[in-house]
């Protein structure tokens, strides 16, 4: 049984149906080279080793504690194959990124060198060779209606093979990486977010999402332990469906969006690394200043930099936030989708790659079948920190300025700035452009390209094979064109709120 991201016993049918067939050996390998990979991070790895620390202890109740080994994936199996029979590898599927879609396609080519069967179950709405989206809302719902695959009743103890170390992330030569407010890995740690969350805290979902002053406690919280498989999803959607009330259904409309994001990505990996439409790609240029002042939490928007330091600090940040640090990279900044996105994977850590780069393209505009959405930071500070008790938190440059400068602090006067002991340009940056001006140029910049001929016949093929079904197709032709050049989302037209 090989364990990748599900990292637990319950609701986990390859565990129980290899059990069925007789030994198991539950096996996790720790992969050196998926840890060198430009979207990995050691507090990605420290919640994940947390979480294995747990799921050992979880499987040795049962008679067999996980054994972990360090390596190539394939060069591990092959090890094991020359030390034992192997009567089939058992896992769940995985959508995840480029690395992970090479190496199980190298797995792959082994099985079948070997004759080994390879039996892959999914694991929550995702499915797998999907030619059209039509019908995929009632497979997800059917697949989550399933009843929950209860923990095997025992594993047989195989005591002749040793059960490995779990390596820290030193081991691993990964960079300092300090999330001083990281959320703890394994299974326990999610069932009791859970259970706090639909107890205590679903009724005030729907109000508490948008704002990062309500989020770290309103949100459910729930998204690491479902990215790292501590959690299954179909068990978070039934337990939630025992309830009722708004901030239930908003929380399960979210959990739709999860897989139908993802099955993006399973449908077609490469728009991890380029542009969903052909005519967004290479319109950014690099600018490695404004990169480095935007990762660093130092444009000098106080409203932008306060959400990208508390994301460095917790390795989360809510939905919106998220959507607004993209939205600013790329279109006030004008940075490359690709590298903004490659620093938040970084910082997340519930980092899901089918969710990831969708919303990375979609907040860049680069999906084509989504209306542009540029994220004003002025307004956005204005309406979910009013009093600005989350700037000063995390900007305490700005702890003393009076709260009708503070998300414009660039418009004090040299006396109000000498009283108040904050010199922009000294104490706080001075802004790396001017918001409102940076977004009218952006915003022309991407209408210019989404009016050029052939433009909307590749948006729509993109619409039919990604787009939602939920609300129907988009027009097509004119009627498409007229309504993305007014700015309004075409029917289908996803705007992802997953603020799990």
């Amino acid at each position: 049984m090989w364990f990748k991201r599900d990292l637990r016993s319950v609701d986990h049918r390859p565990l129980l149906e290899a059990c069925a067939h007789g030994p198991v050996l539950p096996l996790y390998i720790v992969e050196p080279e998926f840890w060198r990979q430009a979207d990995a991070s050691a507090r990605q790895w420290d919640f994940c080793r947390e979480s294995l620390e747990a799921l050992r202890l979880e499987l040795a109740a049962l008679g067999q504690p996980l054994v972990v080994r360090c390596g190539d994936v394939v060069s591990v199996l092959e090890r094991a194959r020359r030390s034992f029979t192997i009567a089939a590898l058992w896992s769940h599927e995985e959508t995840g990124n480029g690395f992970t879609y090479a190496r199980d396609r190298a797995v792959k080519a082994w099985t079948r060198t070997h004759a080994i069967p390879w039996i892959e179950i999914p694991q929550f709405g995702v499915t797998r060779a999907l030619r059209r989206r039509d019908g995929w809302s009632r497979r997800w719902e059917e697949r989550m209606a399933e009843p929950l695959t209860p923990a095997p009743q025992q594993l047989i103890s195989l005591p002749s093979i040793p059960l490995g170390e779990i390596p820290s992330a030193a081991d691993l030569a990964l960079p300092p990486d300090p999330c001083p407010q990281r959320q703890c890995g394994g299974r326990d740690r999610g069932l009791a977010a859970l259970g706090t969350f639909l107890d205590h805290r679903v009724q005030a979902y729907a109000r508490s999402i948008s704002s990062p002053l309500l989020a770290f406690e309103g949100c459910s919280r729930l998204s690491p332990y479902l990215t790292w498989g501590c959690l299954s999803m179909r068990e978070v959607v039934q337990a939630s469906r025992r309830l009722s009330g708004r901030g239930v259904s908003s929380f399960g409309s979210r959990l739709h969006w999860h897989c139908h994001f993802i099955q993006k990505l399973e449908s077609e990996p490469a728009i991890e690394f380029q542009d969903f439409h052909p005519f967004m790609r290479g319109i950014r240029p690099m600018d490695d200043v404004r990169f480095q002042a935007w990762a660093e939490g130092c444009t000098g928007v106080p409203f932008v930099d306060a959400c990208m330091r508390a994301l460095r600090a917790h390795g989360w940040i809510n939905f919106r936030m998220r959507a607004m640090l993209m939205s600013f990279a790329s279109y006030h900044l004008w940075l490359p989708w690709r590298q903004s996105g490659l620093h938040l994977a970084r910082q997340f850590v519930d980092y899901e790659p089918g969710i990831h780069w969708s919303q990375c393209q979609m907040q860049s505009g680069s999906t084509s079948i989504n209306t542009i959405r540029i994220y004003n930071p002025i307004k956005q500070g204005q309406d979910h920190d009013p009093r600005g008790e989350f700037i000063r938190q995390w900007c305490p440059e700005l702890a003393s300025v009076p709260d009708v400068y503070l998300h414009e602090p660039w418009r004090m006067d040299a006396t109000t700035a000498a009283r108040v002991g904050c010199c922009i340009g000294v104490d706080y940056p001075a802004p790396l452009v001017e918001p409102a001006a940076a977004a009218r140029e952006a915003k022309d910049r991407i209408w210019a390209i989404r009016r050029e001929a052939g433009f909307d016949r590749i948006a729509d093929a993109i619409q039919q094979r990604h787009g939602s079904r939920r609300a129907g197709l988009p027009a097509t032709g004119d009627r498409t064109r007229r309504r993305r050049r007014r700015g309004a989302a075409a029917p289908g037209a996803e705007q992802l709120q997953v603020d799990l």
